[in-house]
């Protein structure tokens, strides 16, 4: 496969106040001020929590190479550095709190997580209405932002829908909108949204959750070569944890990440449904780097460098991710009784025939009130609600379009450029 060249992107116009506070601190010695070495953020997080046993050692190395990261590659701002050593704090003290819990409470351990349904496919393929729609079905448990954020001490049956945690993840998460208004338009935040798996992973230090947020080719790079079983055990920790004290029938979760992990996911999960979407790959490329841009100027006045991330945004490790589940399934590594495909023209035009395929695959029931449930939720959410996300396809993308031939053959895939 012939080399292409990078997207290019320009980021959107900073809020006049987000302007003003970065250029006030350049002035200051941001290192000193906004300390991310690891004495200052392991020391603080025992401080916060009274704990001081993360679990293990596991976590040590990711993390160093993530605040290295974060020093010599992100360039980070005043509000980046702010927003970043949120993150981790919340990260190690979400990890003391959860390692606390299960030595208090082992039985924990034991909770069954039986057939969860991951919906998976690449960034701005339609995972996440699809997430939200099937979320409406009230045998579902999905993992919501609040609880995923902060998920101990354990949600509790009786205060699940009035937690105090709700309303300052709620802020956390719709600060993305107030730092990088056009976020807005591209997905949807709030303590109450449906949350992806990423954000259930975090407290290993590996994640594509931590990866999208700054340009740090480093710890990409580390991430690439981990180990994931160690990642997603932690994932079906935390999903033990939030289950313990407010039970969930089954599991809904979703991730674009799972797409290149599938194996290990089913090493966990071995009964796992997996549903695959698709969309037209150079559409779900340009979209991505839209918001992939908008996420690291939140944090960074760099320029954008979309190589960082071939897989998602570059034509050909793009077609390669892809190709990669098409041999996982012929070789039987992935079952096709375990997975189903889920076009995204199909959600947009006949949505209901989407789900009842779904449904019908994995010889579930979708009762009258689940049916009830989802027609009323898409009626409320026409699509743009939060405005229209607009982006440009430049001519090199269009030119990747041979890439993509077999993957679009194999899933009928249309063109949407």
């Amino acid at each position: 496969m012939s080399q292409s060249s990078p997207p290019v992107w320009t980021a959107p116009p900073q809020p006049d106040w987000l302007a003003t506070v970065n250029t006030e601190g350049s002035y200051f010695n941001l290192a000193a001020v906004v300390p991310l070495d690891e004495d200052s953020l392991v020391s603080h997080a025992r401080r916060m929590t009274g704990l001081s046993d993360f679990g293990g050692t596991s976590w040590l190395e990711p993390f160093r190479v993530l605040i290295k990261a974060l020093e010599d590659e992100a360039q980070l701002t005043l509000m980046g550095r702010l927003m970043a050593r949120n993150d981790v704090l919340l990260w190690l003290v979400t990890r003391l709190q959860v390692t606390d819990t299960l030595k208090r409470h082992p039985e924990i351990l034991e909770e069954k997580i039986e057939a969860p349904m991951v919906i998976t496919g690449l960034p701005r393929s339609g995972t996440s209405i699809l997430f939200e729609l099937l979320a409406q079905d009230p045998d579902v448990g999905v993992p919501l932002t609040w609880e995923a954020m902060m998920p101990c001490p354990p949600p509790e049956q009786s205060s699940y829908h009035n937690d105090p945690r709700i309303e300052r993840a709620h802020q956390l998460a719709t600060q993305w909108n107030r730092v990088a208004p056009a976020f807005a338009s591209m997905h949807e935040m709030g303590g109450r949204i449906p949350s992806e798996c990423g954000q259930l992973m975090v407290g290993t230090f590996i994640s594509d959750q931590i990866a999208a947020l700054h340009q740090t080719p480093g710890y990409s790079q580390w991430c690439a070569g981990a180990d994931y079983l160690p990642v997603y055990q932690y994932h079906k920790t935390i999903l033990q944890i939030l289950q313990w004290k407010n039970p969930r029938q089954r599991w809904l979760l979703k991730a674009p990440e799972h797409q290149v992990h599938l194996d290990t996911l089913l090493e966990v999960y071995p009964d796992a449904r997996i549903v695959q979407t698709h969309r037209d790959p150079i559409k779900c490329m340009a979209s991505t780097t839209s918001l992939m841009g908008t996420l690291y100027s939140m944090r960074s006045d760099q320029p954008f460098n979309a190589a960082l991330f071939e897989n998602i945004i570059m034509g050909e490790a793009t077609a390669q991710r892809l190709e990669h589940v098409m041999a996982q399934r012929e070789a039987g590594l992935v079952p096709e009784a375990s997975i189903i495909d889920s076009r995204y023209q199909d959600l947009m035009d006949t949505p209901m025939e989407c789900i009842e395929a779904i449904y019908r695959h994995f010889q579930l029931t979708l009762t009258a009130v689940a049916r009830e449930r989802m027609l009323a939720y898409l009626k409320a959410k026409p699509q743009g609600q939060f405005g229209k996300h607009r982006y440009t396809v430049d001519e090199q993308r269009s030119r990747d379009r041979p890439l993509f031939r077999r993957y679009q053959q194999a899933y009928n895939v249309p063109n949407e450029i």
